[in-house]
């Protein structure tokens, strides 16, 4: 399988459980995570969401913006539903990330599912581990090359 999308956003965040904000660029470490981002260095190291995915709770909040779900990267044009555990992506020219785990459990209180009744970071959310560094930014490709 080889599917091509794009970054729409980077969003990092200095602090666990909060929204992130969108940054330009951003440095991914191997065996680390983003540079500057409280989940780098964890267990889910990047994170990703569609950004299709927003339209699902846009009714609602249509305020809801890339990094309020505190993914990491919001990518576009690449069905990210198909993804398995394992799948490895290129972002940019080099950097490869490895699938780890799909969904998360959801924070107490977390606004979004209290305002819509749901959340889709439980079941669209894709964490990733990264094992080839690099800088990447808003814009680059991201190609499924195996999954």
């Amino acid at each position: 399988m080889t599917l091509h999308g794009r970054i729409h956003s980077i969003s990092i965040s200095a602090k666990k459980g909060t929204k992130k904000h969108n940054v330009p660029t951003a440095e991914l470490r191997a065996q680390f995570g983003i540079v500057g981002d409280a989940h780098a260095g964890s267990d889910r190291q990047v994170s990703l969401l569609p950004l299709e995915s927003f339209d699902l709770v846009r009714t609602k909040l249509p305020d809801i913006a890339p990094g309020d779900f505190a993914e990491n990267l919001t990518i576009t044009g690449l069905d990210l539903h198909k993804v398995t555990i394992g799948t490895r992506f290129i972002v940019g020219d080099s950097i490869e990330l490895v699938v780890t785990r799909i969904g998360k459990q959801c924070h107490h209180g977390c606004y979004i599912r209290t305002v819509v009744g749901d959340c889709i970071m439980p079941r669209e959310g894709l964490f990733a581990d990264v094992v080839t560094g690099g800088r990447i930014s808003v814009g680059d490709p991201v190609t499924v090359v195996e999954g």
